[in-house]
């Protein structure tokens, strides 16, 4: 269902080919139907479709095209030995580390607490079914006694934090300590907001180490989380230093793994040894996802939108400054706030200016991460009160910034953006019950690479609600799983392709 005339693919006997057609031929006084495969040189393949279990699409390292193989000889069989003896070296590995969790004893809590039940009580919403089932799945992991790797897989707005809100609760009523870790400072704020106020009427206290709080009120927090007077402790990556010593640690949530680098996941991966992770995200990369796919870890996906919600209503083509200025000032009747995202910090003064003049009856504000750490601080609250129609900024918005009132976007150079990264952005907008409208421009067709047309291309098909998880499995298709197993590895995925 998936091949295309033109792709290429793998036969597991003869190696990388390419699709020229389906054909229906009589041989031998049999007529049957063929896909006509072409090897290197003038090679050719016509492979009965009862054999189609040994044909693979070919997803490589990368975006690159593969070299097709030759037909007979050699080659092709030493190619797949050498990657069976690295993949079986890779996968012990893996079942060494899996093992060592399976046996390590972790920490079976007791979930019989009244004030669990409490905490659920004083949830504002109605749980969707897949929330539900998420939260189960998490509570039977804790009640276990083996440490929990839980990813749990759920678009922008569909609950995931209220998973990892009781589950941390559930930790902390039994005497142990949460750390929460975010990829920026500002959605650490955010998260720190969210689980102060859900756990306002419950003796749990929650703090936040971050670059916009002042050293000492830090180095005062880290000193209390020592000493076990704070059970939730939530930062970026900060909380992986060596002078943040938990006095009993139980618990640490991920969110958004993918945006930590190699040494902060190696830290994490020596913790899942020792206390339950839970992971969250909205587009898992495609080596979470396929780890998970794969039975290594646990996953619960949250498909189901909470009521109310409607999709993102998605416009992709050329830069055009009517279609820019028609936006904005749309938005700006409906009194809602709109983001332009302009992805250079230094020229994104001149692009507020021009938008300035393309729009004078509009405030623009602007932000980015290059800015002093004060001056983004004060400028969040004027955005957060709606009192700028368009903050202007880089991707700094990307990472689960809540903003109900902001329903448009409009990325300027959206070609230049990654499709996960893409996706985290546009769900930005439409946090509430109203039509949201995303924008995603690029200065010129015909310039655009076929790599930027696949990804735009993915997210003007997938608008409909809860799409993370198809688009992580097309981003897996377009850039190909090279990450998946690590540098080593990815020159034998290359050669073969990921699916053999």
């Amino acid at each position: 269902a998936d091949l295309r005339l033109g792709d290429h693919v793998v036969h597991e006997d003869h190696g990388v080919g390419k699709l020229l057609g389906f054909e229906t031929k009589e041989v031998g006084g049999v007529t049957r139907d063929y896909l006509h495969l072409a090897f290197r040189g003038e090679d050719r393949l016509y492979l009965p479709h009862e054999q189609l279990g040994k044909l693979s699409k070919y997803i490589g390292a990368d975006a690159r095209s593969p070299a097709l193989s030759r037909l007979g000889g050699k080659a092709w069989q030493n190619l797949k030995a050498r990657a069976r003896a690295s993949v079986r070296e890779l996968a012990g590995e893996l079942l060494l580390l899996y093992a060592q969790r399976q046996r390590s004893e972790g920490v079976a809590y007791d979930l019989a607490s009244d004030w669990i039940e409490r905490l659920e009580e004083t949830f504002p919403y109605r749980e969707t079914d897949d929330q539900r089932r998420a939260i189960d799945a998490v509570m039977d992991d804790l009640a276990s006694e083996r440490p929990m790797d839980r990813l749990v897989c759920g678009d922008v707005g569909f609950g995931k934090t209220e998973v990892a809100v009781r589950a941390a609760f559930a930790v902390a009523v039994n005497g142990r300590q949460v750390l929460v870790l975010c990829p920026t400072t500002i959605l650490a704020e955010q998260h720190w907001n969210t689980f102060r106020d859900r756990y306002r009427d419950f003796p749990v206290r929650v703090e936040m180490v971050s670059r916009f709080r002042r050293p000492a009120e830090v180095k005062a927090v880290l000193k209390e989380f020592q000493e076990g007077k704070v059970e939730v402790l939530v930062g970026t990556h900060r909380i992986l230093s060596r002078d943040v010593i938990p006095k009993q640690l139980g618990l640490v949530v991920v969110d958004e793994e993918q945006r930590f680098g190699v040494q902060q996941k190696e830290l994490l991966r020596a913790l899942r040894l020792e206390v339950d992770v839970l992971s969250l995200s909205a587009t898992p990369i495609p080596r979470t996802l396929h780890m998970s796919l794969s039975g290594l870890r646990d996953i619960s996906i949250i498909e189901t939108p909470p009521e109310g919600r409607r999709p993102i209503r998605t416009t992709v083509g050329e830069l055009d400054d009517e279609l820019i200025k028609g936006a904005l000032e749309r938005e700006k009747a409906r009194d809602g706030q709109a983001f332009y995202l302009h992805n250079r910090v230094e020229t994104i003064e001149e692009a507020a200016e021009k938008l300035q003049q393309l729009c004078p009856g509009l405030r623009f504000i602007i932000a980015h991460g290059q800015m002093a750490e004060r001056e983004v601080e004060e400028r969040m609250p004027t955005i957060l009160a709606g009192d700028a129609d368009v903050p202007v900024s880089t991707t700094i918005i990307e990472s689960g910034i809540d903003i109900p009132q902001a329903n448009t976007l409009v990325v300027e150079r959206a070609d230049a953006l990654g499709l996960a990264q893409l996706y985290q952005i546009r769900g930005r907008v439409g946090r509430s019950d109203v039509t949201a409208h995303a924008y995603l421009l690029y200065p010129d067709a015909s310039e655009l690479t076929p790599e930027a047309r696949a990804r735009l291309a993915t997210l003007a098909d997938h608008t409909e609600l809860g799409a993370g998880f198809q688009i992580a499995m097309r981003d897996l298709e377009i850039r190909g799983a090279g990450d998946l197993l690590g540098a080593e590895q990815s020159g034998h995925v290359a050669a073969l392709g990921f699916e053999l």
